[in-house]
């Protein structure tokens, strides 16, 4: 009877030891992430995993996104997210062991599994193919997907697909979509402390809002940019110069363009902020 009880424990312990290696080991073939050099990715796993979240609890709400290739896109976006999220992103080869050393002593000393220090590479491997879940099976799949994006992919196509994919607010995708939601303007108008706003929200988008109702973000936001003056990312006398030059073009624009039906200046609402140059 023993020996019967020995060989199903045997058999069971063999068949998940079989399932967990098929389980993992499937993506160093699928998905196929070469195809992601030329074309976009449709819905991801993170989009999914927001929606059955809002289908468990009742709540009739769609997924908001929108593309911005990399050429439109503010470069002080791109700059902003590096400095928040992966200092070291074009040096690395998807992973900052430096960076997960520093998170794996704290998880030990705070006895929880976190698992922070995560590159752009990494992250945007979970956000395609993945899920929020924070465990050891994840965090292997995550690291074999990390490998292949890396090794398939540019760096600059790499940084066009995190933005684009990024999760800016409860069911908000995509740089271009938080732009226009919280700023009215296109991914490529971003100036620098927009920028840096938005690239403060990452860590939690649900949470730390780039709108500042979250004292962290805005802390974090003015981190960020003061590093990007540091720099010389941001020069701030030319900021301040060019949205002097702004306020002055529109000024005479209201002048030469009044509002229709308007009977004076009080009944004019403020306009929205033109573009600054790219």
């Amino acid at each position: 009877m023993m020996r019967h009880w020995k060989k199903i424990i045997l058999w069971s312990v063999l068949a998940l030891l079989v399932f967990f290696v098929m389980d993992v080991g499937r993506y160093f073939f699928y998905p196929n992430i070469a195809a992601l050099s030329k074309n976009r990715p449709g819905k991801t796993a993170f989009m999914e995993y927001r929606e059955n979240m809002w289908k468990k609890k009742g709540i009739k709400k769609k997924i908001s996104t929108s593309w911005a290739p990399l050429s439109q896109i503010s470069p002080y976006a791109m700059k902003a997210v590096i400095i928040a999220e992966d200092d070291k992103f074009w040096d690395h080869e998807g992973f900052d062991f430096e960076a997960m050393q520093k998170a794996l002593e704290k998880d030990i000393k705070k006895k929880k599994f976190k698992a922070g220090g995560s590159t752009i590479s990494q992250q945007l491997a979970k956000n395609l193919y993945l899920t929020p879940d924070k465990n050891p099976i994840r965090k292997i799949k995550e690291a074999i997907l990390t490998w292949r994006i890396e090794r398939q992919l540019s760096k600059r196509r790499i940084m066009e697909l995190y933005l684009n994919v990024a999760e800016w607010g409860d069911g908000m995708f995509g740089i271009g979509a938080a732009a226009r939601k919280y700023y009215g303007k296109s991914a490529g108008g971003l100036g620098p402390r927009e920028a840096a706003e938005l690239a403060a929200a990452l860590p939690n988008p649900r949470r730390f809002r780039p709108d500042g109702s979250s004292q962290y973000a805005s802390n974090r936001a003015d981190r960020i940019y003061q590093i990007m003056v540091r720099r010389g990312i941001v020069i701030e006398e030319y900021d301040e110069v060019l949205e002097e030059q702004e306020t002055i073009a529109e000024e005479k624009d209201d002048k030469n363009n009044p509002p229709e039906n308007s009977q004076s200046d009080a009944s004019v609402s403020n306009p929205v902020p033109p573009e600054p140059p790219k």
